[in-house]
């Protein structure tokens, strides 16, 4: 188990309860369950009062958590028959954008994500789900091939951002973002995004331009990171706490102002603490809201995705 910052004396609790049990399996005949259970239960309310009520920077750090389940995670389980696709036809294959053909519910459909790797060797391989311009086009080319074959498209949001390298940029990293959203905003299928960890900037936006977008309850969506926005506004990356506040980047606050349309409840602790119970709840979502956006025209679709992101912001201002 990985500990956050916050969490040192949950860790601390829980790490005298495992050496307790330790001791009683080297030594037959030693008895600590009610020691043991004292412990457990006494990192069990520390745990529900560190997550009761989470500030936004401690919400970044969960949302950023290694144990947190990322984009790979939920294809394996919540959907079946997936075959992948790779490369933008044009300059190489992008490892931080997959996606392939699936079905879920037995339902064919179209999954695309962000994936993050979850070891040193794949984080660097999927460069740490940060995309270059030819994961945007990948991107494209796979939403085109739903859109003729009138696939649902289910996007998972897990990046800090797009790569800001120099080759990137010479290879029209802006262009190719601007090119995937309005990709999002012609399809004439069912489109939705999950945010399921960090929803960094354009390059979030750029697989998140959809009918519904959810998050997971302690995930993120900015404009910017909180350490970005406090280099640029107060040239002091150590004020980011003062900066997340700032920057509405919670699922309630971003709820609130009708930017995404629902939240998904995690576990106490977080998804990366029962895997299994925070992707369940996900593929719940998932299928709730392709309930809501089944039967209906690809006509209603765009202009439905569209008149959404229009009015955006619109019900925090009349707030």
């Amino acid at each position: 188990m990985n500990y956050l910052e916050f969490e040192k004396p949950l860790a601390e609790i829980e790490g005298k309860a495992e050496e307790l049990r330790a001791l009683a399996r080297k030594n037959e005949g030693m008895d600590v369950t009610k020691e043991a259970a004292a412990l457990d239960k006494k990192a069990a309310d520390m745990l529900r009062d560190l997550y009761k009520n989470l500030d936004p920077w401690r919400k970044c750090q969960v949302a950023r958590h290694p144990d947190r389940p990322h984009c790979k995670d939920y294809i394996d389980t919540l959907f079946t028959e997936f075959t992948t696709l790779a490369g933008d036809r044009n300059f190489a294959d992008d490892q931080a954008i997959m996606g392939g053909l699936a079905r879920f519910n037995d339902q064919p459909v179209m999954v695309i994500g962000q994936e993050k790797g979850s070891d040193t060797k794949t984080r660097i391989e999927r460069n740490f789900g940060m995309a270059r311009p030819e994961g945007y086009r990948k991107a494209i080319r796979f939403m085109d091939l739903a859109d003729r074959f009138r696939l649902p498209v289910i996007t998972l949001v897990d990046t800090p951002g797009a790569y800001p390298g120099k080759g990137a940029e010479e290879r029209g990293q802006s262009e190719a973002i601007a090119r995937s959203t309005e990709k999002c905003l012609q399809i004439g299928v069912p489109l939705i995004s999950v945010v399921i960890g960090e929803g960094g900037s354009g390059g979030a936006v750029a697989l998140a331009t959809a009918n519904r977008v959810a998050m997971l309850e302690h995930s993120i969506y900015s404009v910017i990171t909180p350490e970005g926005c406090a280099s640029i506004l107060w040239k002091d990356a150590e004020r980011m706490r003062e900066a997340a506040n700032a920057l509405r980047l919670t699922a309630q606050d971003l709820l609130k102002l009708g930017v995404i349309d629902r939240i998904i409840e995690e576990p106490f602790g977080g998804a990366q603490r029962k895997r299994d119970e925070a992707i369940a709840s996900v593929g719940k979502a998932i299928g709730a809201m392709l309930e809501e956006l089944s039967g209906r025209k690809p006509a209603d679709l765009v202009k439905d995705r569209r008149e959404k992101f229009l009015n955006m912001g619109s019900r925090g201002l009349a707030a």
